[in-house]
């Protein structure tokens, strides 16, 4: 059994990200004035300082910037050996996430992969994760 993932503390900044797995969705914050993407959520966009930031559904898709292979167990029963990544989301310029790469073996996955999002569903919060794109 897999050791369980810390969850994140829900707030009204982060909740639509956390959250939108429930409805398929991978939601990015978006600002209505200035027109970037801002992650991790918060109140007011970085580039413009606008408070009209909202969170909106993105592609779900990207690609691997870099990763590593990690093959210590940091708690007990940790499932090692697993993939750290860094995608570069699609539609959403700048936004990279920190996930993980699931559903393959570890060397299978190289820079430049396309991979598409998946959830990972804890109590309210589903986790995004990401799988390669035949």
């Amino acid at each position: 059994m897999a050791a369980p993932r810390p969850l994140p503390r829900l707030d009204a900044d982060n909740r639509a990200f956390w959250t939108g797995g429930a409805d398929g969705e991978l939601r990015i914050h978006h600002c209505g004035d200035c027109g970037s993407w801002n992650h991790p959520p918060m109140p007011v966009c970085r580039q413009c300082l606008s408070e009209n930031v909202a969170a909106e559904a993105v592609a779900g898709t990207g690609v691997v910037d870099t990763y590593t292979v990690n093959y210590q167990a940091w708690g007990p029963g940790m499932e090692v050996p697993f993939v750290i990544a860094r995608v570069a989301l699609d539609g959403a310029p700048g936004v990279i996430l920190t996930t993980n790469v699931v559903g393959c073996p570890p060397e299978e996955v190289e820079i430049g992969d396309r991979v598409r999002v998946t959830f990972e569903q804890h109590e309210d919060v589903y986790i995004p994760l990401f799988e390669k794109v035949a």
